[in-house]
């Protein structure tokens, strides 16, 4: 008798669903988040958030998950168990973009309309402080150790050095036109600063803010002007640099060490920015026209799927859950 209980509760574990990890996607048109199962490849649920969803990112326990709002001019704050906004931050006016320090503290928020960056402390939900940077600020990254932040400012073509500690500028260095987005190396030695109008991704040294490199991009058949460099991932071993190239449709394959160009891979229409699944087997592309997600396997660097979401899909989180 007890042996064929501890049968049934045995087969009944193993028939039980197994959690997958999920890519989380802002839908800038629809106003909602998709979450995708990156295990079945569908979206497995989709939530309301407020006006003009874009940056997306998750706290380090994965337990809350902040959202901009850029036209509610807000940082949401959702439960991903349930889906519901718990409440907003102060982000200052049309937040686009935002970075979250190491610490899981403090969030550095891009205010594009403002010319500044709104640093808030995600604990007390108060504004620490606001730092003027260049016009039109985007582009965030953050240095792994949280000592540095940078904020790309579009109009200026600058990427501002920001010490944490002080909160103040430290070096303002020229890119090429149209800054969206600023990578640490893993190991935190470069920043990588893609730009959208140039047609570059600048490279820099951390320690001296010195340009290390310029990569520029080509692809048969494509205008150069529709070559609008916008999101990057590194590779998990970060031997490799994954960079977004929005109209052109495509994704570059950028060899870390010696800055070329291995491949280009062709994903959906207007490529905006990039997420590692959870198990780092795949790159999730949002590609904002087509309303949807190209899947790339990245033992072969080949597209494997396309996930449909919603409107004028933006930014992408991953988020692992347990087996």
């Amino acid at each position: 008798m007890i042996r064929s209980i501890l049968m049934g509760t045995a087969l009944s574990l193993s028939l039980a669903p197994a959690l997958a990890d999920e890519i989380w996607v802002t839908n800038e048109i629809d106003d909602t988040v998709s979450v995708i199962d990156a295990r079945t490849l569908e979206v497995k649920a989709t939530y309301p958030t407020g006006e003009r969803p874009r940056g997306i990112t998750f706290s380090k326990d994965f337990k809350r998950l902040y959202i901009c709002a850029s036209d509610s001019d807000a940082v949401q704050v959702m439960d991903p168990d349930t889906g519901q906004i718990l409440h907003d931050l102060p982000s200052g006016e049309d937040p686009e973009q935002f970075v979250l320090a190491p610490d899981d503290r403090l969030l550095y928020i891009a205010n594009e309309d403002d010319a500044i960056t709104t640093v808030v402390d995600t604990e007390s939900r108060t504004v620490v402080t606001q730092i003027d940077v260049g016009v039109e600020p985007e582009g965030m990254g953050i240095s792994p150790d949280g000592r540095i932040q940078v904020t790309t400012s579009e109009t200026t073509n600058m990427a501002h050095w920001i010490d944490t500690e002080t909160h103040k500028i430290i070096a303002n260095t020229l890119v090429d036109s149209r800054p969206r987005h600023a990578e640490f190396r893993p190991d935190g030695t470069e920043l990588w600063v893609s730009s959208e109008i140039g047609g570059t991704v600048t490279v820099f040294d951390t320690a001296t803010q010195a340009e290390k490199g310029r990569i520029g991009f080509a692809i048969t058949g494509i205008q150069p002007e529709k070559l609008q460099p916008v999101g990057m991932r590194f590779s998990p071993d970060g031997q490799r640099v994954f960079v977004a190239l929005g109209p052109a449709n495509h994704v570059a394959v950028v060899n870390a060490a010696t800055l070329e160009v291995e491949r280009y891979i062709l994903v959906g229409r207007r490529v905006w920015h990039m997420e590692l699944s959870p198990d780092q087997t795949r790159l999730f592309t949002t590609n904002g026209v087509s309303g949807d997600v190209t899947v790339i396997d990245l033992a072969s660097l080949e597209p494997i799927a396309t996930v449909k979401v919603g409107r004028f899909p933006w930014g992408a989180a991953a988020r692992p859950t347990p087996n």
